[in-house]
């Protein structure tokens, strides 16, 4: 089915979904946005995401024009309109939901005080992964492109201008990798361009910390919560190219699509070269507490 999207209090077709080219978002890239992902069409996580909308949104001086419950409510809404199309009896799949706010309508300058915010929702199906992935896990390449300095464009927020991650994640297509990993500017592993990366030694779980230039992942987050009620120690670590390559495990973190196991870095095995114990344990486990999450428990 065709995505549906909310544009200001408007809900309509893909085709139909339109926003001016005077919006300071297409001018000038100025705006936040977040990635959710449902499970049996109840949306997960959701006020993390908008938690940290809203902190994206403060690092910018942009105003988030509607409350967290009013979002909550266009989600919803724009959720029902896709389900109302007419080849909706297909509701077997999992939906994205990205929410945007931009600076919005204003001059041809960078003045933000003209400036009426924009608030889009965009509500498509999930993609599910060739089950491949999981099976066999992916490749990595480590990329040319560093991760933005702190100093400039924030890593912290989850800004509209993804040329960063867009110019990383081509370079790793080029090289027919799965995703794109960027160090930063001091050559420490920072994420990759959608995800954040992981790694297992001695049964210990590791990922860059936030100072590293990285973006705070909610399902890093999550997982970093219920790792240890499962017996497995979780910090944050400096991570360096040797840590990689030297590690038992290596696995990606990414909202749309849980852990993803990671058997190669620039063509050279990780651990065994197949998807680990322990990633394979926190992929179920974490599948199961995000059941949990929302009232269904027992379900995979």
């Amino acid at each position: 089915m065709a995505a549906v999207a909310y544009v200001n209090g408007k809900i309509c077709r893909q085709q139909d979904a339109l926003i001016s080219v005077f919006d300071h978002g297409f001018l000038y890239g100025e705006g936040v946005y977040e990635v959710a992902r449902t499970y049996h069409r109840v949306p997960f996580l959701m006020d993390r995401h908008l938690r940290r909308l809203r902190n994206s949104a403060r690092m910018i001086g942009l105003p988030v024009p509607m409350s967290d419950a009013e979002i909550q409510r266009a989600v919803q809404e724009t959720i029902d309109a896709y389900d109302r199309q007419p080849d909706a009896e297909r509701t077997d799949h999992e939906l994205y939901i990205r929410v945007l706010v931009t600076r919005g309508l204003g001059e041809l300058n960078y003045d933000p005080d003209v400036c009426v915010p924009s608030v889009v929702i965009i509500v498509k199906p999930n993609p599910q992964p060739d089950p491949a992935v999981h099976e066999r896990g992916v490749s990595l390449a480590i990329v040319s492109m560093i991760r933005n300095h702190p100093g400039s464009v924030s890593p912290l927020m989850k800004s509209n201008n993804l040329l960063n991650n867009a110019m990383a994640m081509q370079e790793a297509m080029r090289k027919g990798a799965y995703e794109g990993l960027m160090r930063n500017y001091r050559g420490e592993l920072a994420e990759c361009a959608s995800s954040n990366i992981f790694v297992v030694k001695d049964g210990a779980l590791r990922t860059p910390p936030l100072q590293a230039g990285i973006l705070p992942g909610i399902t890093r987050e999550f997982l970093l919560e219920i790792a240890p009620l499962l017996g497995v120690p979780a910090a944050e670590a400096t991570l360096r190219d040797d840590d990689l390559f030297g590690a038992d495990e290596a696995f990606l973190s990414i909202t749309t699509r849980e852990l993803v196991p990671v058997v190669a870095v620039d063509g050279r095995t990780i651990g065994t070269g197949r998807p680990g114990p322990i990633t394979r344990m926190l992929s179920e486990h974490f599948h199961r507490r995000a059941m949990e999450a929302i009232g269904m428990p027992g379900h995979h």
